[in-house]
C-alpha cells in the first residue's frame, strides 16, 4: 500500500460519505447510523492527521473552526461570544437572507452566486445547487418543460430533459438525486 495522502484518501470519504445518506433514507437504526458517522469521522481524522504531520493543522484547529464558523455563519442563532440568542428571526427567508449575506461577506473574491460548487457533485445534485443558487441570487434560470421522451435525439436533448426534471422538482420541494437513488433502490434492491 502507498503512502496515505489527501488525494488518495478522497475515494473512501466520499463513499462513506454516501453510507451515511444511505443508511438515513434507508431507515437503518441508530446503530447502523452510529457506526457510519464513525467512519465518516475517521476520513476527518485521518485528513487532519497528515496535515499536522505537514505542521499545518491538527484536528483540534478543525473542530475549533468549525465551531467558530457555526456561530459566525448563524448570527440568527448566536451572539458572537457563542451562547445562544434570545430569539430567532420569523421566517426561513430571512434566516436564509442572514446566512447568505455572511457567506458573501467571508468570500468577496467570489464573483458570482455559482462560484464555490463542486464540481465532482452528482449532477442531479449539481443541476439542483446551480438552480438553488439561481433563485437564490434572484435570477430565475428558465428551464425547458418536461418533454416527451421521444423527443430526446441527442445528449444536448437528454441534458435539457434532465434539466427540466430537476427544475420541476425542486419547484415541488423534492431532491431528484435522493429520488432517484430511492427509485434505483425500489427497481433493483428489492428481493425477487
Amino acid at each position: 500500500m502507498g503512502a496515505l495522502t489527501h488525494a488518495s484518501l478522497v475515494e473512501y470519504l466520499l463513499e462513506e460519505a454516501y453510507e451515511v445518506a444511505e443508511t438515513i433514507e434507508t431507515g437503518a437504526d441508530d446503530t447502523e447510523l452510529r457506526g457510519e458517522l464513525g467512519d465518516v469521522l475517521l476520513q476527518v481524522v485521518l485528513h487532519a492527521r497528515l496535515a499536522e504531520e505537514r505542521g499545518s493543522f491538527t484536528f483540534d484547529d478543525v473542530a475549533r473552526g468549525l465551531s467558530a464558523k457555526m456561530v459566525r455563519r448563524n448570527p440568527h442563532v448566536f451572539r458572537p461570544d457563542g451562547t445562544l440568542q434570545d430569539s430567532f428571526p420569523a421566517t426561513v427567508a430571512e434566516i436564509v437572507r442572514k446566512w447568505d449575506a455572511v457567506k458573501s461577506s467571508e468570500r468577496p473574491e467570489r464573483r458570482g452566486p455559482f462560484e464555490g460548487i463542486p464540481d465532482a457533485l452528482p449532477a442531479l445534485a449539481k443541476a439542483q445547487k446551480f438552480l438553488d443558487r439561481a433563485a437564490r441570487a434572484g435570477s430565475a434560470v428558465q428551464v425547458g418543460e418536461l418533454a416527451e421522451t421521444s423527443a430526446v435525439t441527442s445528449e444536448e436533448d437528454l441534458g435539457e430533459l434532465l434539466l427540466a426534471v430537476v427544475g420541476s422538482a425542486r419547484t415541488q420541494g423534492f431532491d431528484a438525486e435522493r429520488a432517484l437513488r430511492d427509485a434505483i433502490r425500489r427497481r433493483f434492491d428489492a428481493p425477487s
